[in-house]
């Protein structure tokens, strides 16, 4: 970092910043960061602009009272070290510029580089043999609700299908129809063997707790739970890209 007076320290390549600074007064020197750096390397000027200030109190102080004279290689040096550890202390990220490379480099701060996204490898796993999967799903807008579901055997070979219209004003209550009709169905159909997806969390939690399920859907939950305990039945979450074709499902019976 220089300013106008240092035309001549460009000869050793060393300046943080590569720029030209004018600085009028403090805001001036303020105002250096407003410019568009990474959260990092804001972070990082600032601590080389008030490191700096503190440079010269530091070294007028000794000169005046202790009658010491500070080289400015030496505050130099305490600059950088004090600025590395603010900069590499910093919960804050860097960006991919090459600008903020160089500087933050040049400073001895360890980049932070942007959280990576999580990714998430999803798919349908069909069920063991001799058992019946179904995927359910529901769906809802201001008007009205809906809820959709597949079954599918192990072969992945599609059983049957269903699209209902709720009449329910509320997803959650929606989603709890899908499950509670696949049980239906798949009780009648002597499908005795049967594993649940749904890709709401609550839907799943519901069949430990019943408390989360609203008073109009009891009884019919109630009955619903009395069937699946007569059945080898298992349920489990997916998340809903796994889940789109039962989307799609749920989706027509709220579409006017």
């Amino acid at each position: 970092m220089k300013n106008q007076g240092c035309e001549g320290d460009r000869s050793d390549g060393v300046s943080v910043l590569d720029l030209t600074l004018h600085f009028q007064n403090t805001n001036d020197i303020w105002k250096l960061c407003d410019r568009a750096w990474s959260p990092q390397c804001k972070i990082t000027i600032k601590a080389v602009i008030i490191n700096i200030l503190s440079a010269i109190w530091s070294a007028r102080n000794n000169a005046r009272f202790n009658n010491k004279v500070t080289h400015w290689k030496s505050s130099i040096t305490w600059i950088i070290s004090s600025t590395s550890l603010a900069g590499n202390k910093s919960n804050c990220v860097a960006s991919s510029s090459i600008t903020d490379f160089l500087i933050l480099k040049r400073l001895n701060v360890t980049i932070h580089p942007p959280k990576a996204p999580i990714i998430k490898e999803i798919w349908w796993q069909p069920p063991m043999d001799h058992w019946v999967k179904c995927n359910t799903d529901g769906a809802s807008n201001k008007t009205t609700s809906s809820c959709g579901g597949v079954f599918k055997n192990h072969n992945t070979e599609f059983l049957r299908g269903f699209a209902e219209n709720t009449g329910l004003m509320s997803a959650f209550k929606a989603e709890l129809c899908g499950a509670m009709r696949a049980i239906e169905i798949a009780h009648s159909k002597n499908w005795m063997n049967l594993w649940l997806e749904s890709d709401s969390i609550l839907v799943v939690k519901a069949f430990s707790s019943s408390v989360l399920v609203p008073w109009a859907l009891n009884n019919r939950w109630r009955n619903c739970r009395k069937l699946s305990s007569s059945m080898n039945f298992v349920v489990s979450h997916v998340y809903r890209e796994g889940n789109q074709c039962v989307d799609g499902l749920a989706n027509i019976g709220v579409t006017p």
